[in-house]
């Protein structure tokens, strides 16, 4: 046990309470891992792992400029064997299956407990998956619905600002949100999102993602 070798994790939170809580955790406990870099936003994630090639990412969704979920793609795009778990106060299968769909290897809510925190890195450092059974399932359940509806069907092209509304649902945005990130009212974001529904033939979100996720190259 003494001689494996360390697991490498970079935390990524924009909250700094959070992270001095999770290194303190991690560190307490001592079961082989170690904090080698920390990022408050979705660029120095991408940056750190980049320059630290860590082995596991521990990731939250929402980032002040952007998404986990985009931070994961992009992480993952350069470092294939680097393993992602998404560490979330949100419980909705939109985000889920945006994780999912980013190539995220767990997503676990953060009232979990830190032995079983401890046991999900070690676990996935080996390359499991520990993506939550109940929570995932749904997720892909309807990823797998929204797959099959949008399939065939004669599709019109989106606009421009339609296309970023559709991007940024895939990253696992509200309305709310995406209403801030495009300096829109939460009724346009609505509306955009409506005529994205309408013009792809779908009727929710996660239908929404699956479409933009299948259509990248």
């Amino acid at each position: 046990m003494s001689t494996a070798k360390p697991i490498r994790l970079l935390l990524v939170d924009d909250h700094q309470v959070v992270r001095v809580g999770l290194r303190t955790v991690l560190h307490n406990h001592q079961h082989g891992i170690t904090v080698v870099g920390e990022a408050g936003s979705r660029a120095d994630a991408v940056r750190m792992a980049k320059r630290l090639n860590p082995d596991v990412v521990l990731m939250d969704v929402r980032l002040p400029d952007g998404s986990g979920v985009e931070a994961c793609r992009d992480i993952l795009a350069n470092h294939p064997t680097t393993r992602v778990i998404f560490l979330t106060s949100f419980a909705d299968d939109e985000s889920a299956l945006a994780a999912v769909l980013a190539g995220a290897q767990g997503y676990v809510l953060k009232n979990i407990d830190s032995d079983l925190l401890i046991r999900s890195i070690q676990a996935v450092s080996t390359g499991q998956s520990l993506l939550s059974p109940a929570l995932t399932q749904r997720a892909l359940d309807r990823g797998k619905a929204g797959s099959a509806q949008a399939g065939p069907v004669r599709t019109q092209s989106l606009a421009p600002q339609e296309e970023r509304v559709l991007a940024l649902v895939a990253e696992g945005l509200t309305n709310k949100e995406i209403a801030v990130a495009l300096q829109l009212s939460d009724k346009t974001v609505k509306n955009y999102l409506s005529n994205v529904f309408q013009k792809l033939h779908i009727s929710r979100r996660s239908q929404a993602a699956t479409f933009f996720v299948k259509r990248q190259p």
